[in-house]
């Protein structure tokens, strides 16, 4: 049996394991550590475990996961994210769709603290899909620009896509949150477009709201001024170098802490809960990560991306028609798995193709973020689609698919954009670091 098939087995068992619901950490844990016991002996399996279990708790770098989540979750148990809404409302809800833009603009603002999809969907649905059912919009309209809206949350730093991809190509994460800033302003644009362009055709799906007065919006502002704050410093801090992106995560949560007790906006019961939750989904990714350090090996082993490569090579395709076979892939791989699934089973195979076409990696991780977010929406998985669906329980499954259909062609067109001129990625990171 050649090493190639045994990878192929290992993968086949692997995507099994997922199957039959096993967490996708532990069941690239598995494929790995069998696998290189089948390659290289019971020595060298144990070694990599042993060895990339110690490097995963002990990076220093890692250290920005548990802070960044610290941060969305208190942001989140604080209500700052109502305050974000609520100033979107004041200045864009007088227009046609204007609480739909309003839910575009709070995702976009949280999501530069959350990091997290879901958590992003979560907190802004719970918030907009009643005041827009109280307006009268659409249903559709409503929970799609929400379960879109959350998407951003895997783009715009800090963003746990980045984390992941970082860590699984070694890339500069400073590198990769600085080039999702641009692109996640053009998606959050580009839905706002959707939005216009939805209620262009259907002027009912979108009713406009009430004038805000100036003074209300100015009002509003300063409410929401302290979260406002906590992002300009912790991003901004990364962008002119005064922290690495660790010690903005522990700036960005200190603050955020800060800012929840002196507005007592937190009790001691809440406390525990934001821990115990950072906890849990700190614990659950550093299993991934554990998990994608020995699958990783297993598959230098096996000379599959290699294999992979000269294959894609021998059809003729060029550079952008082997990405877009590429991208292709990740859209039909996005209607069966999640998001973080496909980041850490997929990158191990496909980063030495992008290198080995010239691709500049940091881009093609804004590209590759992107298109695993439309799996987000993307039926039959599409988990925003799912978390939406448990905030908005009257509203059908198929209306919230629908729903999102205006949004997954806006993701398309960011993709366009992005490949057609790949400065959109790599001016700011590019200006910064060279």
């Amino acid at each position: 049996m050649t090493d190639t098939l045994i990878g192929v087995l290992g993968i086949g068992g692997m995507f099994v394991l997922l199957a039959l619901r096993v967490p996708v950490g532990m069941a690239m844990l598995a494929a790995g550590f069998f696998g290189t016991w089948v390659l290289n002996g019971q020595r060298s399996a144990v070694a990599i475990l042993s060895a990339e279990t110690f490097s995963a708790v002990s990076a220093y770098s890692l250290v920005v996961i548990p802070l960044f989540i610290l941060m969305g979750n208190i942001s989140s148990a604080a209500g700052f994210s109502r305050g974000l809404y609520d100033l979107a409302y004041a200045w864009v809800g007088r227009f046609r769709g204007g609480l739909a833009s309003a839910s575009i603009l709070g995702c976009a603002a949280f999501s530069a603290v959350s990091g997290s999809s879901v958590a992003t969907a979560v907190t802004i649905g719970k918030v907009a899909i009643p005041e827009m059912d109280r307006f009268g919009y659409s249903s559709k309209l409503a929970t799609g620009s929400v379960a879109a809206g959350g998407t951003l949350g895997f783009l715009i730093p800090p963003s746990t896509g980045f984390v992941l991809y970082s860590i699984l190509t070694e890339e500069s994460l400073g590198r990769l949150f600085m080039a999702g800033i641009l692109p996640g302003i053009l998606l959050t644009v580009l839905f706002l477009a959707a939005i216009a362009l939805t209620t262009l055709i259907d002027p009912a799906a979108g009713p406009r709201g009430h004038r805000v007065p100036l003074d209300e919006r100015l009002g509003r502002l300063m409410g929401a001024m302290p979260l406002i704050a906590v992002i300009v410093i912790s991003i901004g801090g990364i962008y002119i170098g005064v922290f690495t992106p660790v010690e903005a995560a522990g700036v960005g949560a200190t603050l955020v802490l800060i800012f929840a007790v002196v507005a007592r906006k937190l009790t001691l019961p809440m406390l525990r809960d934001v821990f115990l939750d950072t906890i849990m989904t700190t614990t659950m990714l550093y299993v991934i990560i554990i998990g994608a350090g020995i699958f990783s090996p297993f598959l230098a082993l096996t000379q599959i991306p290699e294999s992979l490569g000269n294959a894609l090579s021998a059809l003729g395709l060029g550079p952008l028609g082997t990405l877009i076979v590429i991208l292709l892939a990740y859209t039909v791989l996005g209607m069966f798995m999640d998001a973080l699934s496909m980041l850490v089973v997929t990158i191990p195979i496909v980063y030495p193709i992008i290198l080995g076409l010239g691709y500049d990696p940091i881009w093609f991780g804004v590209v590759a973020v992107i298109v695993i977010e439309m799996g987000m929406i993307t039926p039959p998985v599409g988990i925003n689609v799912f978390v939406v669906k448990g905030v908005a329980p009257n509203v059908p499954m198929a209306a919230i698919f629908a729903g999102v259909l205006p949004f997954w062609f806006a993701m398309i067109a960011a993709l366009v954009l992005i490949i057609a001129f790949p400065g959109i990625a790599l001016m700011i990171p590019n200006s910064m670091f060279n």
